[in-house]
C-alpha cells in the first residue's frame, strides 16, 4: 500500500465517522513564538483544545506537514527524518476514550489489514496526579486485544504534554510487532530493540498543567497522531523509510550519479532535499537565525554530502526536478513552486561552495603554521573555530588533515560541538512555553492588537503591507509585513496614532462563521489561505478591521491600553518587522 493510499484511507475513514477534513497548516506557524516550525498536528489546534469553537465542528481529521529539527545530525541512519507527515483525528469535547479506541482498532485491523496478533498497546499506570487508565485497557480488551498484549507504563511513556505547561493527559499507544526475535524474556513495547514499533498515539486531554500543578480542562479532548512514513514502511515490509516510494526513486538516481557510493550520504541528501523543498514551499528562506538557519543547515549539509558522493553539483537541478516529480501527487504545491525551490536551493549551494573555498584557505594557513612549529596536531578549538566562524564542516577538516599527515584533537572538538548543539537545540526546539497554549488575558489582547496594527499599516503604507507572520508573547507582539523600504518615523507615528484611536473608540469585536468564499466577498483579509477549511471564523473590529482568524480576541478594544511601537527593522528582503507593546494606563 502506497503512502498516499494510506493517507486517503485514513481521511476517508474518519470522514465517514463524522469528522470534517481540514487542510494541513503551513510548516511556518502563525502567531506561535514557541516553535520555529509546525511540529505536530495538534499545534495549530491548541486554541480549540482549550475551548475555542472550531468553525468545522467538534470532530476533525487531517494530514499535517511537520518539521522537527532536534535530530538533524541523526539523519542518515535508518529511521530519523526532519520532515514527516502526521495523520491525526481530534475530538474537541465530543467523543472520548471508548469511541476513539474503537475507531483506532477498526482502522488498523479492517482498513489497513493488520493482524490483531501483531498489535500491542500501552496505557497510563497512574500516579498522584491521575488514576490508572483502566478505562482504556478495558476498551482494548473489548475491541479484541489479548490481555498479554496490554501494558501499563508511567508518565515518561504514557502521558503527553507539549513542553512544560499546557493541555495534557494520559495516552494510549499502539505498537506493531515486526516479527523480529525478542531481545529477552522481558521484551515488550518499552524496549528499543526494534521488535516493537510505535505506530499511533491517542492522547486523552482532560488536564491542564501550569506552575501550580494540574487542573481539569473545561472539555475533554482526543488528540491522535499516526506517522505516515513509518506506517508506509511497516505495511510494505521495508527496513527503512528510504526503501519506500517516498525516497526510493531519488535514492536510485543518486546511486546512478555517484562516483563514491555511501548509503548514509545518499539518505542525507534525499531527506534534506525533501525537507528543504517543503520548507521553501511554505515561505522559508535561508538566513543566519531561527528557521532560516535550520533551512541553511539542511541545504549545506545536503551539499556537503553531494560532494562526498562525488556527484557533479551542476546536476542538482535535475535531482530537484526528479524529487518534485516523485512527490507532486502528495504535495502539488511542490510543482507550483518549482522555480522558487530551485532558485533558493541552488543559490544557497553556490554560497556554501564559496564558504568551503574560504575555509580551505584558512585551513591551509593553519597547516603552514603547524609545519613551521614542527607540530602535527590541530587542537579542538581550532577545528571548532573553522566550523563556527567559517562554516567549515569538521569532517572536511578531518579529511584534509589526514591528507596532510596531521591529527585533530577530537575530544576537545566534540566537547565544544556538543555545547554548541545544546544551545542550538534549546533555541530551535523550544516547546509550547509561551506559545499558543499560554492563552491568557495578555496574549489575547496582543492578538487583537495585531489586527489593528495590520489595518493601520495598510492605511498608512498601502494595501501591499500584508502580514507575513506574527509572534505573540505576554510581553509584546512582533509583526512582519510586506514593505520594500524602511518605515519612516513619521509613518510609524501615524500608525501608532491610528491604532490608539481605535482603542479609544472602544470598538466592539464580533465573530461570525461563514464559508471562505463568503468571507472573501465580505471584504475580510485572508492570510495563509491554503490552511483554511470550508468554514472560517471572521473577526470584525467595529467599522475598522475584518480578518479571517482562529481567535481568540478581546470583546472590545477599550481594554487594550495604550499601543506603543518599540522598534521597526528589516526581517528579510522586502519584509519589515515591528515590535510593539500594550501599556496599561
Amino acid at each position: 500500500m502506497k503512502a498516499i493510499d494510506i493517507r486517503n484511507k485514513y481521511l476517508n475513514y474518519f470522514k465517514a465517522h463524522g469528522h470534517k477534513i481540514i487542510p494541513s497548516a503551513p510548516l511556518i506557524p502563525e502567531n506561535d513564538p514557541s516553535v520555529l516550525f509546525t511540529t505536530a498536528g495538534m499545534q495549530p489546534l491548541v486554541p480549540y483544545l482549550l475551548g475555542e469553537k472550531h468553525p468545522e465542528g467538534t470532530r476533525l481529521t487531517d494530514y499535517q506537514k511537520c518539521v522537527r529539527t532536534v535530530d538533524i545530525d541523526e539523519v542518515g541512519d535508518n529511521r530519523h527524518l526532519t520532515f514527516f507527515e502526521m495523520l491525526g483525528n481530534w475530538s474537541l469535547g465530543d467523543y472520548f476514550k471508548e469511541e476513539s479506541i474503537a475507531m483506532s482498532f477498526e482502522f488498523l485491523t479492517k482498513e489497513l489489514g493488520i493482524p490483531v496478533e501483531r498489535l500491542s498497546v500501552t496505557c497510563f499506570a497512574g500516579d498522584e496526579n491521575a488514576p490508572k487508565d483502566e478505562v482504556s485497557a478495558e476498551c482494548w480488551r473489548k475491541a479484541g486485544i489479548p490481555e498479554d498484549h496490554i501494558y501499563f507504563y508511567g508518565k515518561d511513556d504514557n502521558w503527553w504534554i507539549a513542553g512544560e505547561e499546557g493541555p495534557c493527559g494520559p495516552d494510549t499507544e499502539m505498537f506493531y510487532d515486526t516479527g523480529k526475535e525478542p531481545c529477552s524474556h522481558e521484551c515488550q513495547p518499552s524496549c528499543d530493540c526494534g521488535k516493537y514499533v510505535e505506530i499511533w498515539n491517542n492522547v486523552f486531554m482532560e488536564y491542564f498543567k501550569d506552575k501550580n500543578g494540574y487542573t481539569k480542562l473545561k472539555q475533554r479532548n482526543v488528540d491522535t497522531g499516526l506517522g505516515l512514513e513509518r506506517m508506509t514502511m511497516l505495511l510494505q515490509g521495508k527496513e527503512t523509510p528510504y526503501d519506500t516510494e517516498l525516497f526510493a526513486p531519488i535514492m536510485d538516481l543518486l546511486k546512478e550519479k555517484t562516483k563514491n557510493d555511501n548509503i548514509q550520504s545518499r539518505r542525507i541528501v534525499a531527506e534534506h532535499l525533501r525537507s528543504s523543498m517543503m520548507i521553501i514551499c511554505d515561505g522559508g528562506r535561508p538566513s543566519n537565525i531561527d528557521r532560516g538557519y535550520v533551512l541553511r543547515r539542511l541545504i549545506r549539509r545536503m551539499t556537503r554530502h553531494l560532494r562526498k558522493l562525488e556527484i557533479d553539483l551542476s546536476e542538482l537541478s535535475e535531482i530537484i526536478d526528479k524529487n518534485i516529480d516523485n512527490l507532486k501527487e502528495m504535495y502539488p504545491e511542490l510543482e507550483e513552486n518549482k522555480s522558487t525551490i530551485k532558485n533558493v536551493i541552488i543559490e544557497e549551494k553556490d554560497k556554501f561552495i564559496k564558504t568551503l573555498e574560504h575555509g580551505e584557505r584558512e585551513f591551509n594557513k593553519i597547516v603552514n603554521r603547524l609545519k613551521n612549529e614542527n607540530k602535527n596536531l590541530i587542537d579542538g578549538k581550532t577545528v571548532f573555530k573553522l566550523y563556527e566562524t567559517y562554516g567549515f564542516p569538521p569532517e572536511i577538516t578531518k579529511d584534509l588533515a589526514e591528507e596532510q599527515g596531521l591529527e585533530i584533537q577530537v575530544d576537545e572538538f566534540d566537547k565544544l560541538f556538543k555545547e554548541h548543539q545544546e544551545k542550538s537545540r534549546m533555541g530551535s526546539e523550544q516547546k509550547f512555553k509561551g506559545g499558543l497554549a499560554e492563552q491568557n488575558e495578555k496574549t489575547i489582547a496582543y492578538h487583537t492588537a495585531t489586527h489593528l496594527l495590520h489595518k493601520a499599516l495598510q492605511i498608512v503604507l498601502g494595501e501591499h503591507a500584508k502580514q507575513k507572520g506574527s509572534n505573540i508573547t505576554t510581553e509584546r507582539l512582533r509583526f512582519d509585513f510586506v514593505h520594500p523600504e524602511k518605515v519612516t518615523k513619521e509613518q510609524l507615528d501615524e500608525v501608532e496614532k491610528i491604532v490608539n484611536e481605535q482603542i479609544k473608540r472602544d470598538l466592539k469585536v464580533t465573530c461570525e462563521e461563514m464559508t471562505l468564499e463568503e468571507a472573501k466577498k465580505s471584504g475580510a483579509i485572508g492570510l495563509f489561505e491554503n490552511k483554511y477549511g470550508d468554514k472560517v471564523k471572521v473577526y470584525t473590529i467595529g467599522d475598522f478591521s475584518k480578518e479571517i482568524c482562529g481567535g481568540p480576541h478581546v470583546e472590545h478594544t477599550g481594554v487594550l491600553g495604550r499601543f506603543k511601537i518599540k522598534k521597526e527593522e528589516s526581517s528579510s528582503a522586502g519584509v519589515r518587522r515591528i515590535k510593539a507593546v500594550l501599556i496599561k494606563e
